[in-house]
């Protein structure tokens, strides 16, 4: 009996045996098939893309999920995707609106999509551009009105900057007079917001005193060449002095205060915008200036002078302007 048993075991163990060397066979075969299943459950997609006018478009790209292609010189692709499944593909270029289809092929199925690609218009906003700059224009040298008003000197204004330009001559600080490259006294042209400025109180050989014609209250522009200017401004050979008084464009005063004098302006504008004026006056006292010196005098100069500039506006094209000015030079002299 107990060999009858041992038998039976023996042949229980050979046979179970038998039966998993079958199974691993078995999961060794499918281990081997598997890759090749995988592989063969693709699609292809192929195809050239076009714009609106038939004209391939090259470097498309193609994306499908992490897989991606682009088109070549031709506008040509071809992809591979998963098969039985549905799978978006989406195409996308900078110049064109992106496209997206989905797509459900079947095993080893090869499938031809020609889309065609819009251009992306993108409509832009109206841009405006403005500056404050003025055009440069050459041989024209532009002063900021800011400067004028912060440069110090004897006799404040304008000159105090032009007797740093280039060829530019004042024979002292008491004088109001230049000369321009060896030029006259009397050869510098000066306009105010286009009207000449007549001046032939103002020359005694360059040994005037008193206020400078220019208000720097009232400045808006300053523009000085000294050579090579344009016909317009006439046939004085040495400088022009074109100054541009403000056009206001709302109710304003200012002040200014020294020991040697002050200065106050203001401006204003009517409600329909059609008439505007700016008045500036100006006093000047010398006298505690020249008895500072050494020699003793009796020297007691002074300077006062007004002036407006008026603007009524008739049409866009016209309009009419009034610059005036009245001034009083009293020097005594004991």
């Amino acid at each position: 009996m107990l060999e009858i048993a041992l038998h039976l075991k023996q042949s229980f163990i050979e046979n179970k045996i038998q039966a998993l060397k079958i199974i691993y066979k078995r999961l060794q075969f499918l281990l081997i098939l598997l890759p090749f299943l995988g592989i063969a459950q693709t699609a292809t997609l192929k195809g050239i893309i076009l714009d609106n006018n038939n004209i391939p478009i090259t470097n498309v790209n193609i994306k499908s999920g992490n897989d991606g292609t682009s088109t070549n010189n031709n506008g040509f692709y071809i992809l591979k995707i998963p098969a039985n499944q549905d799978v978006t593909i989406v195409f996308t270029h900078l110049s064109f609106k992106k496209i997206s289809a989905t797509f459900n092929l079947k095993n080893g199925e090869t499938f031809e999509f020609n889309p065609v690609m819009d251009l992306e218009i993108e409509q832009i906003a109206t841009v405006i551009v403005t500056g404050n700059e003025r055009k440069r224009v050459e041989g024209v040298t532009t002063i900021e009105p800011e400067l004028l008003r912060t440069i110090k000197g004897a006799q404040p204004g304008i000159e105090n900057i032009l007797k740093t330009l280039p060829g530019v001559n004042i024979t002292n600080e008491l004088s109001t007079q230049y000369s321009v490259r060896g030029g006259n006294f009397d050869e510098n042209l000066v306009y105010v917001n286009e009207i000449e400025v007549y001046r032939p109180f103002l020359i005694r050989s360059g040994q005037q005193e008193g206020l400078s014609f220019v208000n720097t209250d009232l400045v808006q522009n300053v523009d000085f060449s000294a050579g090579g200017f344009q016909a317009k401004y006439g046939d004085k050979l040495s400088s022009v002095l074109d100054i541009t008084y403000r056009n206001p464009i709302k109710f304003g005063v200012s002040a200014d205060l020294s020991l040697l004098g002050g200065s106050i302006s203001a401006e204003a504008v009517s409600k329909d915008s059609k008439f505007s004026g700016i008045v500036g006056l100006r006093y000047r006292d010398n006298s505690l200036l020249v008895n500072a010196k050494e020699t003793e005098t009796n020297y007691d100069p002074k300077f006062a002078d007004a002036q407006t500039y008026l603007t009524y506006k008739f049409s866009d094209k016209f309009h009419l302007s009034f610059l005036g000015n009245a001034s009083i030079n009293e020097y005594n002299y004991e």
